[in-house]
């Protein structure tokens, strides 16, 4: 038996997921080492395998989370759900006081043995989408019974989502439309998915207004700038000029590989502008082969979904599922300019670090349900 074969044999479920899973990782080595030269020399006197090294092991460990989760049956994760919802809220309280600040904003805590950063937003933004899964799921036959909705989804939404908006506005907004298109999906009565909306919008308002009196508590400030620069400047700031014109020395086909420009003057090449580097290096076809990659995954969590016999593994993948493909799309939004400048990065490309390790276990989640369909249905 050949080794493709005993492989294909070994992973179950999904396997067109499989697939965009293996394809994005092999991308994200290559555009992570060619976006990093310059880091390289800043930071590694020149020795750009640093980095891809360091990719390389982000990528490998990723795909060993991806697999370790694939393995767990899905309902594991329902289990320890309130676990993980109780836990993120002091673990982002913490980094809000005492996190390493960073661009002016408090998104990291350091781990003192591994000496490594952790953004503990990552943890938060996936025990949440677990716990919603969980309760909505659970609670299907009083969907519309305001103590079964209010208190246990409604409640935990705003104060995740409240809790990750000052330092990560765009985050918290990614979340919070990922949670309202769960609720939708799980049929819960549409006048507490609008009861959510209006509380979401009040807390966001009460953030602004900290943000004044506060400015070092809660980055309002940015987020006003952010807008009106997109919004009066048609042209856009410099990091948006810069990854246009990536973009446009790409034309169809691109510069080649490790033949970018624009990522010695792009800020961030290697993690919220790659799509501008792979654009710039594999031409339009090359992004647009990235963007159907994600594409394709929306359409196979929604075969998932579809398929599924179980309230909670739909609600698993839907709400995971979502939140990548959202958080993809306006990852290269920004590089085209269709929206202001948010810092999210694009899920299983951009450089390794707890973003990447999260959606590699986002990944094996879904994976898992589509397994279980597999046995359940052959």
């Amino acid at each position: 038996m050949s080794l493709g074969t005993r492989i294909y044999a070994e992973l179950r479920g999904d396997r067109t997921i499989w697939m965009v899973v293996a394809i994005l990782a092999i991308v994200s080595i290559l555009a992570v080492y060619s976006s990093t030269g310059t880091l390289a020399y800043k930071h590694q006197g020149g020795n750009t395998e640093f980095y891809l090294l360091k990719q390389f092991a982000f990528v490998a460990f990723g795909l060993f989370l991806t697999y370790i989760c694939y393995l767990l049956h899905y309902t594991q994760y329902s289990r320890v759900a309130p676990v993980l919802l109780l836990l993120s809220i002091p673990l982002l309280v913490y980094t809000l006081a005492f996190g390493i600040e960073m661009n002016d904003a408090r998104r990291w805590i350091e781990i003192p043995v591994l000496r490594m950063t952790f953004q503990t937003s990552d943890f938060a933004k996936m025990a949440l989408v677990i716990y919603v899964a969980r309760a909505i799921s659970s609670k299907q036959e009083y969907i519309k019974d305001f103590n079964s909705a209010f208190l246990p989804i409604i409640v935990p939404i705003l104060i995740i989502c409240g809790l990750i908006a000052p330092a990560d506005l765009s985050s918290a907004l990614m979340l919070f439309t990922t949670c309202l298109i769960m609720m939708f999906i799980g049929r819960v009565d549409m006048k507490y998915i609008i009861l959510l909306f209006f509380l979401g919008v009040v807390v966001f308002a009460f953030l602004i207004i900290i943000g004044h009196l506060y400015p070092e508590i809660v980055r309002s400030d940015t987020w006003i700038s952010r807008v009106q620069e997109f919004m009066t400047n048609s042209d856009g700031d410099f990091q948006t000029q810069q990854a246009k014109i990536a973009i446009a020395e790409g034309s169809f086909f691109g510069l080649g590989p490790g033949n970018s420009i624009q990522r010695n003057h792009l800020p961030a090449p290697f993690s919220d502008y790659i799509y501008s580097i792979i654009c710039e290096e594999y031409g339009l076809f090359g992004g647009f082969v990235i963007l159907l990659l994600y594409v394709l995954l929306f359409f196979r969590v929604v075969s998932i979904v579809t398929r599924s016999p179980k309230a909670f593994g739909a609600m698993l993948v839907v709400g995971l599922g979502v939140s990548i493909v959202i958080q993809a799309l306006a990852n290269m939004a920004v590089s085209v300019d269709l929206v202001p400048v948010t810092g999210l990065t694009l899920p299983l490309i951009s450089m390794g670090g707890t973003s990447y390790l999260f959606s590699s276990i986002a990944f094996g989640m879904i994976l898992s349900v589509s397994r279980y369909i597999e046995k359940t249905t052959a």
